[in-house]
């Protein structure tokens, strides 16, 4: 019997940024959507966070799903670039793209708002 620990399983990788919190990530042969869960963007925002994602994600890079649940069959995730620990949801608070969902929206497992406007 051989078992892989955690450690040892692929990373899944982003096939194609979607949108401005939307991701189309793939592990193995499974393809998938998966949307950042913490986080909103303003539709005045959305092209400018998309390309912001595409910069931060060429095609096949690796990263790590935190999952929060999901919602329509979207994963709804927080998402590490495993090459630099980037959460992706920080990342667009920081260059001002997006803001993060307040406690009654935010599913559970995402960061206080006071806690992300300090990071």
């Amino acid at each position: 019997m051989v078992t892989l620990s955690p450690a040892a399983a692929e990373a899944a990788e982003v096939l194609q940024v979607r949108g401005a919190t939307l991701l189309q990530v793939g592990d193995q042969n499974r393809s998938y959507p998966v949307r950042l869960g913490c986080v909103q963007v303003d539709p005045a925002d959305g092209a400018a966070a998309t390309s912001w994602l595409r910069e931060a994600l060429p095609r096949r890079t690796r990263v790590n799903l935190r999952p929060l649940g999901t919602a329509d069959g979207t994963l709804l995730a927080r998402v590490t670039v495993l090459s630099s620990g980037i959460d992706l949801g920080t990342g667009l608070q920081q260059a001002g793209l997006a803001t993060p969902l307040d406690a009654t929206a935010a599913p559970q497992g995402c960061p206080s708002a006071a806690a992300s406007a300090v990071s």
